[in-house]
């Protein structure tokens, strides 16, 4: 018997001493349905509550108040930073949370502005101001990137109900997440500073700041990372990946939009053969997934996906690859060390070369097995979910009818090992040396 039914031979056995019938079966199957319907969806119902409810308190039916918002308050706070001294990070470091009023006339220490009044926070600081300078990012060039020009709102393709603001240098995205994904990477800063000392080389999230909004009794949290896809360079292709099976193709609704991103299943039926790399570049690729899902394994984080841009060479036409500094996008020299996908797999943790030109942008060359030309932007994302109770209950009711080993949430040294064999064995392959004549 199948692992489902076994679990569901225990379950019926324990409540009423009976072997399950077919109506059981069935039964048990739409509670499955309505678990993780209502799972999925209450946390993303309520933020997009909160954010409505927000944006009606600003009087405005964009989301215009809320970038003000968020630029005005990073703008105060990470200016304010600069006057403090640099120092050691400490254990406590991680730990602090400053807080300052806004309100729209303005005061003693706070500009005026034409929202309502709001409070803003910082999360650790200190903590975020080392994150920035191990990656290069002076406090002047993070204001201008955050600050100087209008945020851009991106679609967001998940059932998470976040929203994705993306600044106009292409540098970073600044997304909203939930209260406990907040208070998970509170716990994880000191972790996460550990491995960045050992390791600034990786394809985990880059994270540069946490946020919170709070107005009209609304909090809105706010994590600033990396951009891992530069818009001046057109995805041909886009995934989002996690070895996972059950349910992993894209929604009629996503296909139909001008860039979809597909599943595990869609790209096993696009890439058949997979994408090619050189035996360097695969086994540096490679290494650094191993390592990264050892840390995201220590940390019991599961869930994550692989984001996956694949521009096609071959089918680059006039105008398609924007030109550096030309529409304000990501500028050939860019700022933030250890940024692009090639940066991220380099096998040693020297000062990042000048690696980014016109021709890659920090793409890592591939090939596809009839020999087209490739650029792959790659990193993690969604690390933010930990192997806690509710995600063991989800797994647990999700088993009973499905195969367990197929569905998306698993623990976490399952899941791990699973994402890098899909990897490494669906995904991404070495190119075989032709043999001499």
């Amino acid at each position: 018997a199948s692992e489902p039914l076994e679990s569901l031979n225990s379950f019926c056995s324990t409540l009423c001493r009976d072997p399950p019938t077919a109506s059981c079966q069935q039964s048990v199957k739409c509670w499955v349905h309505l678990f993780s319907f209502l799972y999925c969806r209450r946390h993303s119902l309520w933020k997009h509550l909160s954010l409505f409810f927000f944006l009606r308190f600003t009087h405005n039916t964009t989301s215009s108040a809320l970038k003000g918002a968020i630029q005005l308050g990073i703008g105060y706070t990470v200016g304010n930073l600069t006057s403090k001294p640099d120092r050691d990070v400490l254990m406590q470091d991680f730990y602090v949370v400053e807080s300052v009023f806004l309100p729209s006339e303005g005061s003693n220490l706070t500009p005026a502005h034409h929202y309502p009044d709001f409070r803003f926070k910082t999360y650790a600081p200190l903590a975020f101001r080392y994150f920035r300078d191990l990656f290069g990012i002076k406090p002047d060039d993070y204001l201008y990137s955050l600050v100087n020009e209008p945020l851009i709102e991106l679609v967001n393709p998940g059932a998470s109900g976040s929203l994705f603001y993306l600044t106009s240098d292409d540098e970073f995205i600044i997304k909203t997440v939930q209260h406990k994904e907040a208070k998970f990477l509170q716990r994880l800063l000191p972790g996460y500073y550990m491995n960045l000392n050992q390791n600034p080389r990786t394809l985990l999230p880059k994270f540069y700041g946490l946020y919170c909004i709070q107005s009209g009794g609304i909090n809105i949290r706010l994590v600033v990372m990396n951009n891992v896809l530069p818009r001046s360079v057109k995805m041909h292709y886009k995934y989002d990946l996690k070895g996972s099976t059950y349910k992993r193709r894209a929604s009629r609704k996503e296909r139909e939009k001008a860039c979809p991103t597909y599943k595990d299943l869609d790209f096993q039926d696009m890439h058949e053969e997979g994408l090619y790399f050189d035996a360097e570049t695969y086994n540096n690729l490679m290494k650094t997934l191993q390592r990264d899902c050892r840390v995201l394994e220590s940390f019991k984080i599961m869930d994550y996906s692989l984001l996956l841009g694949v521009h096609v060479l071959d089918h680059r036409e006039g105008g398609e690859q924007g030109q550096a500094g030309g529409d304000g996008r990501r500028p050939v020299a860019q700022r933030v060390l250890y940024s692009t996908a090639m940066e991220s797999i380099q096998g040693d943790g020297k000062a990042a070369e000048a690696l980014t030109t016109d021709d890659t942008m920090g793409g890592i060359p591939a090939r596809t097995h009839k020999d087209e030309k490739l650029l792959i932007y790659l990193g993690i994302i969604d690390i933010l979910q930990s192997y806690r109770f509710i995600k063991k209950l989800e797994h647990s009711w999700k088993a009973l009818v499905y195969d367990g080993d197929s569905v998306s949430v698993h623990r976490p040294g399952f899941y791990a090992s699973r994402f890098l064999k899909f990897m490494s064995t669906r995904v991404f392959r070495k190119t075989q040396r032709k043999s001499a004549d």
